[in-house]
């Protein structure tokens, strides 16, 4: 069944239930369409989305992940703002679909010159998942291309953090920069050439003192 640790707040469209706080379903969920279980989550709320619940109704859920509460696994960049999501899960088939927007804000290094760089993450969802007990198998399976960008989830269900923190590290740039015309660093005596010029471009493999000089010899 789905599960959420902490406070819960919800309105039922087919009537508001005493202390239960008022949600507009997001535009771009499909009218008319089965009865939805609306939720809003206190910040601290866990959200596991279950195939047990989904097969009596799709599940509309608004929530706030403020900075440090998900766990981007590494990543080199950290969250500077709320983040706010709006989805809505539902069956299609034997698939779960996720849809939804996500927004928030990022800081990570300029890849040239390693200054701070903030990115705005402004992002629709369409996503798509399957049992991860249909590729447990031993034997290969041949996926085909249109099949590619559909995600698994185990048994227990799919746990709404982890498909926001993915969708936030799949936003990311390849290369970052800070500007187009970005100068980076020195690759001799490091300075932050956009910050302050320097004379190493004029010396030769010979004379520069960079251990990386004799590579250009």
């Amino acid at each position: 069944m789905f599960k959420a640790k902490g406070t819960l707040r919800c309105a039922l469209p087919t009537g508001r239930l005493p202390g239960c706080k008022s949600f507009v379903e997001p535009a771009f969920l499909d009218k008319p369409r089965q009865p939805a279980i609306i939720f809003s989550w206190a910040i601290e709320a866990a959200v596991l989305i279950t195939l047990e619940e989904l097969q009596l109704h799709r599940i509309s859920v608004s929530k706030i992940y403020p900075v440090g509460s998900l766990d981007y696994h590494g990543a080199e960049f950290r969250q500077v703002g709320d983040l706010k999501l709006d989805a809505v899960a539902e069956l299609v088939g034997a698939e779960i679909r996720v849809r939804g927007h996500l927004g928030t804000s990022i800081e990570c290094c300029c890849d040239r010159c390693l200054g701070v760089v903030e990115i705005p993450v402004d992002r629709d969802l369409d996503l798509f998942y399957r049992p991860m007990k249909e590729i447990a198998r031993e034997e290969e399976i041949e996926i085909s291309e249109d099949e590619s960008d559909v995600g698994f989830y185990p048994e227990k269900g799919i746990e709404l953090s982890d498909v926001v923190s993915e969708q936030v590290i799949l936003s990311i740039p390849m290369k970052v920069v800070c500007r187009a015309d970005c100068k980076g660093l020195c690759p001799a005596c490091g300075a932050n050439r956009n910050l302050e010029p320097c004379n190493c471009s004029k010396l030769t493999p010979e004379t520069s003192s960079s251990p990386f000089s004799s590579l250009l010899r």
